[in-house]
């Protein structure tokens, strides 16, 4: 079995691709055979991110949101980019319960949640020029497969 993939997935800023991006990652992963604990947290770190630049990255326009994932023999690495507002202060915006969408009734959960949820996180933003989410989960239940 190779252990060694890598996809480009890209779809426009609108909230029903939010749920079309968790599968498309899950399909990805499967090949690693994950615990449903394992894809359930890559389904909710995915559409945390994906939420994240739909609302926040392009709040009033439509713009174009890019998934890269890569799997290396056991670990799972993502990558989230928009092309929207970026974060001003990307400390503040990782602060649980921060949101800058209260009228939305938005939890400031998202990347708590993803960095709860996955092995590693990192975030890279600049306004006016988008944001960059790096993801990485190891699959354990892939370390047993042939």
């Amino acid at each position: 079995m190779s252990t060694y993939n890598e996809m480009k997935l890209e779809f426009i800023s609108i909230s029903e691709n939010e749920s079309f991006a968790r599968a498309a990652v899950s399909a990805f992963v499967l090949k690693l055979n994950p615990t449903l604990e394992e894809l359930s947290d890559i389904k909710t770190a995915v559409s945390e991110a994906v939420t994240n630049a739909i609302i926040h990255g392009y709040e009033k326009q439509q713009g174009m949101v890019t998934i890269r994932g890569k799997i290396e023999e056991n670990t799972l690495f993502l990558e989230v980019t928009d092309e929207g507002e970026g974060i001003p202060d990307i400390k503040k915006a990782m602060e649980p319960l921060y949101t800058s969408k209260p009228e939305l009734d938005r939890s400031g959960m998202g990347f708590a949640f993803m960095e709860a949820f996955m092995d590693d996180l990192q975030v890279e933003s600049e306004p006016g020029k988008g944001t960059r989410i790096r993801m990485k989960k190891n699959i354990y239940s892939a370390i047993n497969i042939s």
